[in-house]
């Protein structure tokens, strides 16, 4: 069931279009992830969601009706920063009830109300410390506590885990999944971060300069990617220019700078002598010595010239013969693998047709 829809929504700043006629439809009880570079709109579009900004043009429907007039304080919604915009004179267990304090509710309802969300969030035990005497994960979790207490519809988060390091970002994130689940609120989430997106949302929208680029689940945006924009930014990616010399039923045969041809998954909509870029992503990049490299499909030569090894996984740069670079992920555990390759190795380098795209300029 929808539960928020965004018909044509649009924010000017001047002659910058900061937000450009943008549709989306948010389920009730959805994680649903805004991302997109710094500058995207992504913010702004949230702010419009929350009533601190008033579109330029377009409708914003709650439940079918339209709150585009309806001041903040009046919108069922709350709104987590990543400052966290905690009162640094009140207890723990003051700034979580705040919001219930302001609606007026009685001190046996908020006592029982902040108890409750305490355990919730595992504060309990921090219920009568000050905002300077936690951590940036305990810091964290006060501002998600004081955004569900009121049993809000919406709960829009703003960069929430920017602020923390690597290790507690993960940590938080799982918190976050939880958090959605038990609660149940729609959660609108706004993040720069790829790898975030993927591992929190039941579905993504992908900005870029304003508008929509595209709206689906994690695997779909990952894996099909609908232009070469999102494929450029979700994820690492391999990309070439590339020439459309054939078209058929289920392939198009691409002329490859620095591969030569290449065949791809036909797509709809592609003819010959259209131009645009050959990808491929790294981890669909299968690379074996050329000791063992077989003469069957597709195969082409190179060494390796340089890798990155981040413990799970090592990222191998090849370059090929004629001086092109292809980027190569593989597991850290393969097995077979007596040890890693070393820079100057040559190597057989080979993907499957279905795991490459084409995306037109």
């Amino acid at each position: 069931m929808t539960l928020l829809e965004l018909r044509n929504v649009t924010k000017r700043f001047g002659d910058f279009i900061a937000v450009d006629s943008v549709s989306i439809e948010i389920k009730a009880g959805e994680f649903f992830t805004l991302l997109g570079p710094s500058g995207c709109g992504k913010t702004t579009l949230l702010r419009m969601i929350a009533g601190f900004d008033a579109p330029d043009g377009g409708q914003i429907l709650l439940d079918g009706e339209d709150i585009v007039d309806l001041p903040p304080e009046k919108r069922p919604f709350h709104t987590v920063f990543q400052s966290y915009a905690l009162f640094p004179h009140m207890t723990v267990a003051d700034n979580i009830g705040f919001p219930l304090k302001m609606s007026s509710k009685t001190l046996g309802e908020i006592k029982t109300r902040v108890a409750e969300t305490l355990e919730e969030v595992e504060l309990s035990q921090f219920a009568d410390r000050y905002p300077h005497e936690l951590s940036g994960g305990q810091k964290q979790r006060v501002a998600f506590a004081r955004g569900l207490i009121n049993q809000p519809r919406l709960l829009l988060l703003d960069e929430p885990l920017g602020a923390l390091d690597e290790k507690l970002r993960e940590n938080m994130q799982r918190e976050l999944i939880n958090l959605q689940a038990e609660a149940g609120v729609t959660f609108i989430y706004v993040t720069h971060a790829q790898n975030e997106a993927l591992a929190l949302s039941h579905r993504i929208a992908v900005m870029n300069q304003g508008r929509i680029e595209q709206i689906d689940e994690p695997s779909k945006i990952y894996n099909f990617p609908v232009n070469r924009f999102v494929a450029d930014f979700v994820g690492k990616i391999n990309m070439l220019e590339a020439l459309v010399i054939e078209v058929s039923l289920l392939h198009l045969k691409l002329k490859v700078e620095g591969l030569g041809e290449v065949a791809v998954p036909a797509k709809d909509r592609i003819k010959v002598n259209d131009r645009g870029v050959f990808a491929v992503r790294p981890e669909r990049v299968r690379i074996v010595p050329q000791t063992v490299a077989t003469n069957t499909g597709f195969q082409l030569s190179g060494k390796i010239k340089d890798f990155l090894y981040t413990g799970d996984v090592t990222t191998y740069i090849i370059e090929l013969s004629n001086s092109t670079q292809i980027e190569a992920l593989l597991p850290n555990s393969v097995p077979g693998h007596t040890k890693p390759f070393e820079v100057g190795d040559a190597v057989a380098v080979s993907w499957e047709e279905q795991s490459a795209q084409f995306f037109p300029d």
